[in-house]
Formats: C-alpha cells, sequence, structure tokens
C-alpha cells in the first residue's frame, strides 16, 4: 500500500548509536525512532505510525472489516512488544529455549484464519509490525545461535516466504546479515562466537 508513497515522503537518515540533537528539540521530543510528519502532526512508535499511514494514504485499508480479524489483529498488535522484549532478552542466555514460547505463539496464531497464509489470512498491518523483527531475529539467531526460527513451525516458515514474495516489502530489505549480527552483538552484548 505505501509502495509508491516515496516520492510523497522525504526520508531522514539517524544513526540510533548518535542521534543528532535537533531531532529531540526539533522533530520528535521522547527521541525516539522512527517518527513522521505529515499536516503538521508527528507521529512516533512504530504500531501508532503504520496505523496512521493506513488511516491516510488510500486504499484499501490493511485492517480487515471482519470484526474477529480486527479483535485478533489487535491483540496480535499487542502481543508485539512482548514479543520483541522476550527476544532481545533472551539474547543473553539461550534464545533456543527462551525464545522459542514466543516462536510458537505466533505459529499458533497463523493457524487461526485459513483463508491465506498471513496472521489475518490476508496481508495487515499484523505482518507489517512484525516482518522487520522477524527478518533481523532470523538472520542473527541462525548466524549466532545456529536457531533455526522456522524449524517445526510450519506456518512461520510459509509466512516468512509470503511476505519475501511482497514487492514493497523487498524495497525495503537492506540488511547486510554481517553488519546486522555485529550491530546486535554491540547493542545487546552478546558474546557467542559464530
Amino acid at each position: 500500500k505505501v509502495q509508491g508513497l516515496q516520492d510523497q515522503i522525504q526520508l531522514v537518515p539517524i544513526n540510533l548509536q548518535n542521534r543528532p540533537a535537533w531531532y529531540a528539540v526539533k522533530v520528535y521530543p521522547p527521541n525516539k525512532v522512527p517518527s513522521l510528519e505529515h499536516n503538521g502532526k508527528i507521529t512516533g512508535e512504530s504500531l501508532d505510525l503504520i496505523k496512521y499511514l493506513d488511516n491516510n494514504f488510500g486504499e484499501p485499508s490493511l485492517l480487515p472489516i471482519d470484526p474477529a480479524k480486527q479483535e485478533f489483529g489487535e491483540e496480535l498488535l499487542s502481543y508485539s512488544d512482548t514479543f520483541n522484549r522476550t527476544l532481545y532478552t533472551s539474547f543473553k542466555g539461550d534464545p533456543a529455549k527462551e525464545a522459542a514460547p514466543a516462536f510458537d505463539h505466533l505459529e499458533n496464531a497463523l493457524h487461526k484464519f485459513d483463508d491465506g497464509p498471513f496472521f489475518l489470512g490476508q496481508f495487515s498491518l499484523v505482518d507489517i509490525a512484525y516482518i522487520p523483527f522477524f527478518e533481523r531475529f532470523q538472520i542473527f539467531l541462525s548466524e549466532v545461535f545456529d536457531f533455526d526460527i522456522s524449524a517445526g513451525r510450519p506456518k512461520l516458515a510459509a509466512w516468512i516466504g509470503e511476505v519475501n514474495k511482497i514487492e514493497a516489502y523487498k524495497h525495503t530489505k537492506k540488511t547486510d546479515p554481517k553488519e546486522l549480527v555485529e550491530l546486535f552483538r554491540q547493542r545487546f552484548m552478546v558474546r557467542h562466537l559464530i
């Protein structure tokens, strides 16, 4: 959906390890990224941003009309913070053991609707909220811990495969595995050897 907005949005890269002082002062006082200024309003927090983009930039909506899917979608969006926190915490221990329940939870979530390979059947905001983290977790856990997050999780494996076919997502994938592993090692102080 947001593919095609490249001409309407000016991207400003921010070094997360050395954020410029002007960012918190002039753009987004919580000093978090990403943020978006649109029509004089600043929106931050990733989940708020994807909802804002969905509400303000064309059709079709990336939230289903079906109330059961909307409710389940909100549950999964709410769970995303817990999921990410669980994964990041697991990096200091044994992710294959500590993070497995979080991946199992999402594997089970993918079984709820059978009208497509995505969390709500059809591609939605839920998929957008999870895939950037999955991309990074999949690389890092495989490289550093030899942990395949999709092993024994066929729906998750199929979901990752389907998301990777989406052209708009392909344009956002710029993750160099070696750079990612080094960044995560530095940021989360993981000392395991590759």
